[in-house]
């Protein structure tokens, strides 16, 4: 996985992937994003395309938007003010559980036949994200509100909460991509990997809950 915040592949990543083939390594699974492949200025392709050069066995996992984003980043806006602050539109998102990803991941190393193969792993569905906050306020007992901000207005919210601008550009991409159509797209890899049904948005809520009750509780 690369680490969120680093973006210069040539001088943290690729040393990484040297020093593990000196060690012996012989088969790197990789957590990569899926529609890397045509979005070339993320760093993601760029440690793809070293791997590939490596001569490292590989496994590209090119995933979805994690549905645990929601618990982590955005918990804070749900937890606290019962609402869900992207600009994503009515754009839909193809979700997936990172429990889905770690799976398929597993699959990948302890299996043979997935060395040098590209995966897009997807959720079963895509949502938007007044569905995501209708199965939140149904999970939790209360209403919690899809604001649905413009791309200007996010940036300044974020921007006026003392997020890095790093952080808010990448975001602000992400969600560009679901309001413009990009990102729900739906695949059956994951199910055809794991031989059952991805997690769905309402068992993760379930299985999430607690991080969005309130403090008190």
């Amino acid at each position: 996985m690369r680490p969120p915040a680093i973006a210069d592949v040539n001088r943290f990543i690729a040393p990484a992937i040297d020093a593990a083939q000196q060690a012996g390594v012989r088969h790197i699974v990789f957590l990569s994003l899926i529609g890397m492949e045509q979005n070339r200025v993320v760093p993601h392709y760029k440690i793809e395309q070293y791997l590939i050069q490596s001569g490292v066995d590989y496994t590209f996992l090119r995933a979805s938007f994690f549905m645990q984003n929601l618990n982590t980043t955005h918990r804070a806006e749900i937890q606290q003010r019962n609402e869900i602050f992207v600009p994503a539109g009515t754009g839909k998102t193809s979700f997936i559980d990172v429990r889905d990803i770690a799976a398929v991941a597993a699959l990948a190393l302890c299996e043979a036949g997935h060395a040098n193969r590209a995966y897009d792993i997807t959720g079963s569905e895509a949502l938007d994200y007044a569905q995501v906050a209708a199965i939140l306020s149904q999970t939790l007992g209360r209403q919690v509100t899809y604001r649905q901000p413009s791309l200007l207005r996010f940036i300044w919210h974020w921007r006026a909460q003392g997020k890095p601008w790093p952080l808010i550009l990448v975001m602000a991409g992400i969600y560009t991509s679901a309001r413009l159509g990009w990102a729900g797209r739906v695949t059956a890899e994951t199910e055809r990997l794991l031989g059952r049904a991805p997690l769905t948005f309402k068992q993760y809520a379930a299985d999430y809950r607690d991080y969005w009750l309130p403090a008190s509780a």
